[in-house]
């Protein structure tokens, strides 16, 4: 598989020759123009006034009033590629490359010999995928200007993506000989060998490079980590060992010799140099935040864990300024169920660093793990001066309230958040009004939760918890049972395997007396998921009233099993008769329900 090219690059590097533009016309000599119009002294008066005015109104964020200057400019000179190029800036910022190529095309007609203008030209057709007449760009450019050896690069990394491996190939050697040989050039050539299945010749070149700077470790050490990765430990070894005798402190060499151990299945010796490096002071810290991170998922059980949380302790003690490396203790202590110091950790950071938005995060989601709500609600407060354009922070700080049953000041968390969320996060919205409905339920206002749920549905008619719990509620109330059952199946046609959303749908048609499809539907969520109280009790309901009694009381038996325990459940077991449970039963019931769907 040919490698994949890094667009930001190559993005970046656009932007800096749009940018280019920005300075004055005079600095975009139009060497090579064809029939260049000569502009009388008021023409050019002119131009430049509304070419410096595009120019300000660009630089302002005024791109439309910019766009119009532009075209003032070529109204006075056609021939302008100045300004056709400021115009192909104005179509690349609107997201529309289609028409910004058409421009930097003209651009290109009336300078052909302008390095900057081609540049852009083959770097967005790079972008946009189309390849050959990329090449045929970059080819232009590497005659026209040998000069610059890097649009060699380019024109190999073109050659690349469409396929022509040889051809890029030999570009990279080109530029090899204008700038002599290079770490990156060789292993851009290693991989193209590899894709062409030429291991031999892939593998020369990094001895090339390794011949070529024979007291650098990393290449012995790159060649063997390349044979240890095709399982060829011999040859690694040998590499290896090369690299030793050049420099035997070497980082690079202890952790590759930490993988050779592995492989080999030797684990003491492997665990020794992972020791070894990770107290390297040539080591960086994410280099050996890598190494610790590799050993943890490698290996598992207890003296495992307790060697880890030492390697922790003395990379702490090295770096104890590394935010990343608390953060990263922090969250393996929580995976050792360590809670309370993993929150230790986390608070460190946030009070040295209350910027760091991580920790933050990090905290909130142990105190959820945790179910501390009354910690949840200081730190979305904290958060909320400190990141007041995070709604994240807002949004769960509403749902600590509602957990404890504060649904009041979880709808007015909502609001107040509705007005600060951007106009164009339309699913964020809906998520919030979601919110707000499901508390004004909690609180008897069925009105107000309906209205809420309608909203939310404006801004994501697909918001498949609001298009639940909506349907589920008006089953509960009896209320406009078409619409819940529409509701209902959307989101089973959403999503088929889940067995909350099918539970849904089978009430709704329990409410309305189709016990025949409510009992198909029931059990199709059962086959799905056996162990929901609140399922086992709809089973039993479902089957009182298809005429099934005795198994209706066997399933009411087996909700209370599962945990469901309230007066008409225990009723329903007693009678061996279906009653209609309590409003507040029922609130009392859906939480499980309803907060499932929300996760």
């Amino acid at each position: 598989m040919v490698k994949q090219i890094n667009i930001y690059k190559r993005i970046g590097v656009l932007c800096i020759l749009l940018c280019s533009a920005c300075i004055i016309p005079r600095m975009f000599a139009d060497h090579g123009t064809q029939d260049k119009r000569i502009l009388s002294i008021q023409e050019q008066r002119k131009f430049d006034y509304f070419f410096y005015e595009g120019i300000r109104l660009k630089n302002t964020g005024t791109f439309d009033a910019s766009y119009e200057m532009f075209k003032h400019c070529l109204e006075i000179d056609s021939t302008s590629s100045a300004a056709m190029y400021e115009i192909s800036s104005y179509y690349l910022q609107l997201d529309q490359p289609d028409k910004a190529v058409y421009f930097l095309k003209k651009t290109i007609t009336c300078a052909p010999y302008n390095h900057e203008y081609r540049s852009a030209l083959a770097t967005l057709l790079f972008n946009m995928g189309m390849f050959g007449e990329a090449v045929e760009e970059y080819e232009i450019l590497t005659g026209a200007f040998p000069e610059k050896p890097e649009l060699n690069y380019y024109l190999a990394e073109s050659y690349t993506r469409m396929g022509e491996i040889g051809k890029a190939i030999d570009t990279y050697n080109a530029l090899e000989n204008s700038i002599g040989m290079h770490e990156a050039v060789s292993m851009e050539k290693f991989q193209l060998y590899m894709n062409i299945e030429q291991p031999d010749s892939a593998f020369n070149e990094l001895k090339k490079l390794a011949a070529k700077f024979p007291m650098e470790a990393r290449y012995p050490v790159m060649i063997g980590d390349l044979y240890l990765q095709r399982d060829d430990t011999t040859q690694s070894l040998r590499y290896y060992n090369q690299a030793y005798k050049i420099d035997p402190e070497s980082p690079h060499f202890l952790v590759s010799m930490a993988n050779y151990y592995e492989k080999t299945g030797q684990k003491d010796a492997a665990r020794q140099q992972i020791n070894e490096a990770l107290i390297n002071e040539r080591l960086d810290v994410n280099t050996k935040m890598n190494i610790l991170a590799r050993y943890i998922i490698q290996q598992r059980g207890k003296q495992d864990s307790d060697n880890a949380n030492a390697l922790f302790l003395t990379l702490l003690e090295q770096h104890p300024d590394e935010s990343r490396l608390k953060l990263a203790y922090g969250e393996f202590l929580a995976s050792q169920n360590k809670f309370e110091e993993a929150r230790f950790q986390y608070q460190i950071v946030s009070e040295s660093d209350p910027e760091n938005i991580i920790a933050w995060q990090q905290l909130l989601q142990l105190s959820f793990q945790t179910e501390k709500y009354d910690e949840i609600i200081r730190i979305c407060n904290r958060c909320q001066e400190i990141f007041p354009e995070a709604m994240e922070f807002r949004f769960y700080l509403g749902i600590a309230y509602f957990q404890q049953q504060k649904y009041q000041q979880a709808i007015e968390t909502y609001y107040a958040g509705i007005p600060l969320i951007p106009k164009e996060n339309t699913g964020l919205i809906s998520e919030f009004y979601g919110q707000i409905g499901d508390a004004y339920f909690r609180i008897n206002d069925m009105n107000k939760a309906f209205d809420a749920y309608e909203e939310a549905l404006k801004y994501n008619d697909k918001n498949i918890v609001v298009l639940n719990n909506y349907a589920y509620y008006l089953s509960l109330l009896k209320r406009d049972l078409t619409k819940a059952e529409r509701m209902s199946a959307l989101c089973i046609k959403m999503h088929p395997e889940n067995a909350t959303y099918i539970d849904t749908y089978a009430w709704v048609f329990f409410v309305q007396g189709n016990y025949l499809l409510a009992k198909m539907y029931i059990e199709q969520a059962l086959s799905k998921d056996k162990t929901n109280a609140e399922l086992i009790d709809h089973y039993g309901d479902i089957l009182y009233m298809s005429g099934e009694k005795e198994k209706a009381v066997e399933q009411w038996i087996k909700a209370k099993e599962a945990g469901k325990n309230n007066a008409t459940l225990n009723r329903k077991i007693a009678e061996k008769t279906y009653f209609e449970e309590t409003v507040d039963e029922l609130f009392n019931n859906t939480d499980e329900k309803t907060d499932e769907t929300k996760e």
